[in-house]
């Protein structure tokens, strides 16, 4: 697709038209030469004498044979005549258009996975895959419909290792979300944030029981939970008796330690990080704001309920 290649292309159907008309041009010569034979055979024919029957079948089965021939011609140059009709001459300018858009067409949402296939079908020959054992690598050769030859080095997969794998960033907030969740829950939360497995798939309990076992993380506990002090933003707030928010806003600023794995999901504490001096000093401050007394404005005006 680059743009030597395309003028290479344009070239080839250039020199493909030419050789079509020079077989356009055998194949009419071949119908002359069919021709004289059918007129000669149809004199000989005509000139033997009718008596003689075994000479006159003889001359009429050559006769009909020249013009069987005659017929097999016409119809290959029908045909012939037929595909250069069907065939549109490429122009480069075309080629060089199509070049630039086929990174878009292969990234746009709307391409479907057959269309990807007839591109990939159109500019690819074949691709051979041999193993280097010694690197431990899968050599892959593409040949293009170009000619030109493209060699790939993947990490061969190791027995029992999948080669489609989820992201890492999903596995390390499944690792922290078991602190506070089971294996539905958790699925709930990924799909809330629009995160898939591996092969793209909606995530399910079992799909996340399955993700834990493969990466050796421990499935939820509550007396574990309970005994190593992980909390959620309500709970954390409650020990520290201040608001959510004032405890959020605080994690946000730096004063307080805690976990966010998810964008639309838990924040996750530890009470060992509740028992600082800063989250001493965010409580005390939050309760001075609370006994403080609201003063009022100079703008406030006494309401007279009397009259009413």
């Amino acid at each position: 697709m680059e743009p030597t290649a395309t003028e290479a292309a344009v070239l080839a159907e250039r020199q493909a038209a030419t050789g079509r008309e020079e077989v356009l041009h055998a194949l009419r010569r071949d119908l002359e030469a069919a021709r004289y034979a059918a007129n000669r055979a149809f004199k000989q024919y005509d000139a033997t004498d009718p008596e003689n029957r075994l000479v006159a079948d003889e001359l009429e089965r050559r006769w009909n044979q020249a013009l069987e021939q005659v017929q097999a011609v016409q119809r290959r140059i029908e045909q012939h005549e037929r595909e250069a009709q069907a065939l549109v001459p490429p122009q480069l300018a075309d080629f060089e258009e199509l070049a630039s858009d086929l990174g878009e067409v292969w990234s746009s949402p709307e391409t479907d996975a057959r269309l990807k296939k007839r591109i990939v079908r159109t500019l690819i020959k074949e691709v051979l895959a041999d193993i280097d054992v010694e690197a431990s690598e899968v050599v892959v050769t593409v040949h293009w419909q170009g000619g030109v030859h493209t060699e790939l080095r993947l990490p061969r997969r190791r027995r029992g290792q999948s080669s489609v794998q989820t992201a890492k960033p999903i596995v390390d907030a499944v690792r922290v979300l078991v602190r506070l969740c089971p294996d539905a829950v958790i699925a709930g939360m990924l799909n809330r944030n629009g995160l898939r497995t591996g092969r793209g798939n909606r995530w399910k309990r079992e799909r996340v029981t399955s993700l834990r076992s493969h990466h050796k993380i421990p499935c939820h506990c509550p007396e574990k939970r309970q005994a190593e002090g992980w909390m959620n933003l309500s709970e954390a707030a409650r020990l520290l008796h201040v608001a959510p928010r004032t405890l959020r806003l605080a994690v946000e600023r730096g004063e307080v330690q805690a976990e966010h794995p998810l964008a639309d999901g838990p924040w996750i504490f530890k009470r060992d990080a509740l028992e600082t001096e800063a989250c001493a000093a965010l409580a005390a401050r939050a309760h001075r704001h609370a006994n403080r007394p609201a003063v009022p404005s100079a703008n406030q005006r006494d309401l007279d309920f009397s009259s009413t």
